[in-house]
């Protein structure tokens, strides 16, 4: 089979494509057929060796996926032979990456696709979209009516928190850097789309989110830098969510956090249990069947420009250059 692999750590450039044995599946697993994969941060950080997990080469790179079942494992009980069905968690934890023409999924890490989706579409909203389900109800204990803030509509984590947030009842504040972008959120249903280059934006979030009943959940997909003004902003037993910047080390005002009944959760998709994920993409199909789940896709690109794949998402993640909105999907 072709698949995109490394065999070292380093630049996009080490990324190449080729031939790989084709993988048997394991007595729990799946083979899949791969319609579509996408691309996300951790999948650079793996590749450059900024995260340490890639030690065992060749090694095929990407967490994502979504495809057709080729054949089953003799203990698999969920998936049958032509099912079509979507996942992410690959390419961690000694689990084969997902950047290949066929690849082998243990059951418990793969969901089926609802029929009113394309395979490029449930590869696109895969790893944000359960990790948007995670920080909002696991961890924040969304209720309906409560205001969210999310910062970055735009990007993939961002994008999946605005339409995850409504369909559980929420009010949703977001900031974005233009007016295609602002177009974009109020298409997924946020009620208040600020510009995060304007100087009275915390004015303008305070307005809003006082006329609503306070804000109860501040979703960052950013590096946090600032806690003084998101507690400044926040309701008494509102709760914030990080889950970006690695190497942030930013002051926390420890009083103006515990005398309002603060909660403050982190966390990392890959630490969710398969029982938790199943959860967030039961949820997830669900929405898509009612025509509530619209992962955006910025690029589409064949599976053999992966390298260039990886370059056009650290332009993104790392060098903020702003070129790219919504999720970058590669079709083997």
């Amino acid at each position: 089979m072709k698949a995109a692999f490394i065999r070292q750590t380093g630049t996009p450039d080490v990324i190449e494509y080729g031939e790989l044995p084709t993988p048997e599946p394991g007595p729990t697993e799946v083979l899949v057929k791969v319609g579509a994969v996408s691309v996300n941060p951790i999948d650079t950080y793996i590749r450059s060796g900024m995260i340490k997990v890639a030690t065992s080469f060749p090694y095929i790179v990407g967490c994502d996926l979504a495809g057709t079942v080729e054949r089953v494992g003799s203990q698999v009980t969920r998936f049958k032979t032509a099912d079509r069905v979507w996942g992410s968690n690959q390419s961690l934890f000694g689990r084969r990456g997902s950047f290949a023409e066929f690849a082998a999924v243990d059951e418990k890490w793969l969901y089926p696709t609802p029929a009113q989706m394309l395979d490029a579409q449930a590869a696109a909203g895969a790893l944000t979209g359960i990790t948007a389900h995670l920080g909002l109800h696991l961890n924040a204990g969304l209720k309906s009516g409560e205001v969210v803030f999310v910062n970055g509509g735009a990007g993939g984590v961002g994008s999946a928190v605005i339409q995850l947030a409504k369909a559980a009842g929420a009010k949703v504040i977001t900031t974005v850097g233009n007016a295609e972008k602002k177009t974009l959120c109020e298409s997924w249903g946020a009620d208040c789309v600020l510009d995060y280059h304007s100087a009275t934006l915390d004015e303008q979030i305070a307005a809003f989110t006082s006329a609503n009943g306070g804000l109860q959940v501040w979703y960052e997909t950013q590096v946090p830098t600032n806690f003084d003004r998101t507690i400044g902003l926040m309701s008494p037993r509102g709760r914030i969510i990080v889950m970006a910047g690695r190497n942030a080390r930013p002051e926390f005002p420890n009083g103006a956090f515990y005398v309002k009944d603060l909660r403050l959760f982190g966390f990392a998709m890959f630490n969710a249990t398969p029982e938790e994920q199943r959860v967030c993409a039961e949820s997830i199909n669900s929405l898509a069947a009612r025509g509530q789940w619209h992962p955006p896709i910025g690029r589409t690109l064949p599976l053999a420009e992966t390298a260039a794949a990886h370059r056009l998402q650290e332009e993104n993640t790392l060098q903020k250059q702003g070129t790219l909105t919504g999720k970058i999907v590669l079709v083997p």
